[in-house]
């Protein structure tokens, strides 16, 4: 306790610190929250790149012997110039002094001389902390040591840090303090930074791909009537102005299909969807999907875009279609295998479901194997949980599991040789579902009585099931061609080109719970 109240005062002191010093710049009038902007020709990437590697001859310090090192040498060597960043390290401070400065690209040194600066902007300079933001201008030079640096001559506070950086030999590793302190931890983590610059690089990518297939990016209502389109609970929520309940849309489907139905071909959006579900690795209550549609395909069409993209998106992104997880290795470049869900429960459960005719020999077949299921549970939702518990997490290369039960696909186009079964698919990597894909539903009809079934389940209970969107059948009616439409998790695909362990890791600022509570 003693020794937690000591660090606390130590903490008080260097605050007050940090606040005394800003106070003598506001009395000088050298206020560093007044600059309003500051011209940078540079960054510390463009600065280091393009580099070439030379041999240089150095003579050791107070003695004859050459050494040869290595050197990278700038293309801007010798040339002035201009930049801006947070300083994370200084040592020095005698006549010379030695800062490294981050900005978006890395760090870059700044090699910072009394003689060059002046007497009283060095003793300024050298009042400066960890964390304070700086501009600064001078020459590009490499060290004796190979670094690529900056010569000062100029340097400007633009923004004064009135909090510490955690102890840099430490870092900041506390897990629930990164994801609480973002700001922090890109500061202090540059793993953490590159991570969502590849997420950046990542959705642009697909944006890229989707535009030159000739799609349309639309955007649709957030804030809904009726949450349909996935089996998941919605938020809900009270709008005033109208005295009217509505919920935070669970998925993207149900209003892109009704652009389908308006004419527009290829359609596809990327957003953020809502579900009132628990947080694991996988899971964040607030999520970003894609789902796209595509008139005058099915699901197979599907599974072609999947398997394209993924490669274009792996191979832009990460310079290679081979993906390594946690140490393992998935192959993008070999074709996708594609397996339905009996055979791939027969296969790793060891049950054949064609020789299960009735709800009876289901439930016997899931009692002996030990799955649990419900009283409302159907034979294919038994199907489905043999599938979840047996064999996803086999599915590790890129596989496409195909022809669902369709007691769990009400969106879903029936197979024609086998109504039991829909033409849906849910793409698999890592025994991870990455994708969720139908030949979409488009009998008025049909859909009627799926979203009847639905209702049912309701009312039974399951508190996922849809209820009937009546706008929704209305543009079913007025006409849907055959449709492909396919739903991308967005996270998992992040967490997996960035070889990153939880959700949270490639979320900017994850749902946690409140401090105290």
């Amino acid at each position: 306790m003693e020794n937690m109240e000591q660090t606390q005062e130590q903490l008080s002191a260097l605050l007050q610190v940090r606040r005394d010093k800003l106070t003598e710049l506001q009395n000088e009038g050298r206020d560093p929250f007044r600059i309003t902007k500051f011209e940078r020709s540079h960054t510390s990437g463009q600065i280091k790149e393009n580099y070439t590697e030379e041999e240089r001859e150095l003579k050791k310090r107070g003695s004859d012997e050459v050494q040869i090192i290595k050197a990278k040498i700038s293309p801007l060597d010798g040339k002035e110039v201009s930049v801006a960043g947070r300083i994370m390290s200084k040592r020095g401070m005698g006549k010379v002094g030695f800062v490294h400065v981050a900005d978006i690209d890395g760090q870059i040194q700044l090699f910072v001389k009394k003689d060059i600066l002046g007497e009283e902007e060095y003793n300024r300079f050298k009042k400066l902390d960890i964390g304070d933001i700086i501009g600064a201008g001078g020459e590009v030079f490499t060290t004796q040591t190979g670094e690529i640096s900056i010569r000062a001559d100029k340097i400007t506070l633009l923004s004064k840090s009135l909090q510490p950086l955690p102890e840099k030999f430490h870092g900041m590793t506390d897990t629930d303090l990164r994801y609480r302190q973002r700001y922090v931890d890109l500061i202090m983590n540059e793993d953490v930074k590159k991570t969502f610059i590849a997420r950046s690089r990542i959705i642009a990518s697909i944006r890229a791909y989707l535009n030159n297939q000739g799609f349309l990016e639309v955007e649709t209502p957030m804030l809904v009537s009726n949450a349909g389109g996935a089996a998941a609970r919605p938020f809900e929520t009270h709008f005033n102005a109208l005295d009217e309940d509505f919920k935070l849309r669970i998925s993207l489907e149900l209003y892109l299909k009704r652009l389908i139905v308006g004419g527009f071909d290829k359609v596809y959006e990327i957003g953020r969807v809502f579900r009132n579900e628990g947080l694991d690795t996988r899971h964040n209550p607030e999520f970003t999907l894609m789902e796209l549609y595509q008139a005058y395909t099915d699901y197979h069409g599907m599974m072609d875009l999947t398997e394209n993209m993924y490669r274009h998106v792996a191979q832009e992104v990460l310079g290679t279609t081979t993906i390594v997880y946690n140490g393992i290795e998935m192959d993008l470049s070999k074709p996708f295998e594609r397996i339905t869900m009996l055979d791939a429960v027969k296969k790793y459960a060891g049950v054949d479901f064609n020789e299960i005719a009735t709800l009876e020999e289901a439930r016997a077949a899931a009692d002996k194997h030990h799955v649990e299921y419900e009283e409302r549970h159907s034979k294919g939702e038994i199907l489905n949980l043999f599938f979840e518990e047996f064999a996803e997490e086999h599915l590790i290369q890129p596989t496409f599991v195909m022809d669902h039960p369709i007691e769990i696909s009400p969106l879903t186009k029936k197979k024609p040789e086998n109504p039991d079964y829909v033409e849906r698919f849910e793409f698999f990597m890592n025994g991870w579902e990455m994708a969720n894909a139908y030949s979409e539903l488009n009998d008025p009809v049909d859909q009627r009585e799926r979203f009847k079934a639905q209702e049912e389940q309701l009312a039974q209970g399951n508190d996922e099931a849809n209820t009937t969107d009546e706008d929704f059948m209305r543009a079913l009616e007025i006409g849907m061609p055959p449709t492909g439409g396919i739903g991308f998790g967005i996270d998992r695909m992040c967490m997996l080109l960035t070889d990153s362990p939880a959700i949270r890791d490639v979320l900017l600022f994850p749902t946690m719970k409140s401090v105290g509570k």
